[in-house]
């Protein structure tokens, strides 16, 4: 064979198959095509749920030497910071003695007036304690993670609260926890309650993600809200039961350029720092039918004669 005929080209090194742009155009549209299914039609729940309940245990085990540390430094801590919190704990019981005496009076006026008015009876409003595990890994957004899930009875929607006032909802449930939304994120509103006017409002959370407060948008520039005021939830939502404190308005900015005020408010409950919870029951779960209403088959109609 002459030598000219020979190919002298070397052979590649690698076989490259298809080109790396070509990969990119494939799964970069796989990607976009998951994420919409997803977002749609939470597709990838069961499998969240699955990977989070054998994640579970790892982690319980992972937290385990935080929570001693913690509880270390809770054990060591001083004499004078015990001593303080010993003598506000004195200051906050007398004033709650001395509010109970007269709740336990406007309690029974209101029974009284309700039984008077032939109005349906408020419902009690039960819930169970859970503990705040970790914060839900996510820079933009606002949630916890709580040892309790859908065998302890947790639904989704079901409010959480702290000691002093509502914290947050809860979002995602899986088997041994939930994830819980705290009232500060962007993504969240809640329909309040201005104790002082009665005026009811929307309130919510921080647009910035950092700062840890509330806003009460869409209120008239000549609206009576002032600093001070306490926002208490409305109950006309059906997830909030009505009366609980939710923030105290901080700082109220009335500008001409604009129809409504700027006012924002922060929130009563320890968003930041909370670590036992309790979590109660939607509010549209605990309101019964009320039996007293005509049914629509038993209702005369008009013009009809019977």
């Amino acid at each position: 064979m002459p030598l000219g005929t020979l190919d002298r080209s070397p052979p590649p090194f690698f076989r490259q198959g298809q080109s790396a742009f070509s990969k990119l155009i494939l799964f970069s549209a796989l990607a976009l095509f998951l994420m919409v299914t997803d977002a749609r039609f939470k597709l990838t729940n069961p499998i969240r749920v699955a990977v989070a309940t054998a994640l579970y245990p790892f982690q319980w085990m992972i937290m385990r030497p935080l929570e001693m540390a913690r509880g270390g430094g809770e054990h060591f801590m001083s004499l004078s910071d015990a001593q303080n919190g010993q003598k506000a704990a004195e200051r906050r019981l007398a004033q709650q003695a001395q509010r109970a005496a007269q709740v336990e009076q406007l309690t029974l006026e209101n029974d009284r007036l309700r039984k008077l008015l032939l109005l349906r009876e408020r419902t009690a409003t039960s819930g169970q304690a859970a503990e705040v595990v970790y914060e839900a890994a996510d820079a933009f957004t606002r949630r916890v993670v709580v040892d309790k899930g859908s065998a302890h009875g947790v639904r989704p929607g079901s409010p959480v609260m702290d000691e002093a006032g509502i914290l947050g909802q809860v979002t995602r449930v899986y088997p041994l926890s939930s994830e819980v939304t705290l009232i500060i994120d962007r993504d969240h509103t809640i329909p309040v309650l201005n104790t002082r006017t009665g005026a009811r409002s929307v309130v919510y959370g921080d647009p910035s993600n950092h700062g840890g407060t509330l806003e009460l948008k869409f209120m008239a520039g000549n609206a009576d809200v002032q600093a001070g005021d306490i926002l208490s939830t409305s109950g006309v939502d059906g997830v909030y039961p009505p009366g609980i404190p939710v923030a105290r308005v901080d700082k109220v900015e009335r500008r001409a350029d604009s129809a409504f005020a700027k006012i924002l408010c922060q929130p009563v409950a320890n968003a930041l720092g909370a670590r036992h919870v309790l979590i109660l029951e939607p509010f549209s779960a605990q309101i019964p039918l009320n039996a007293g209403e005509p049914s629509v088959q038993n209702t005369p109609k008009k013009g009809v004669k019977k």
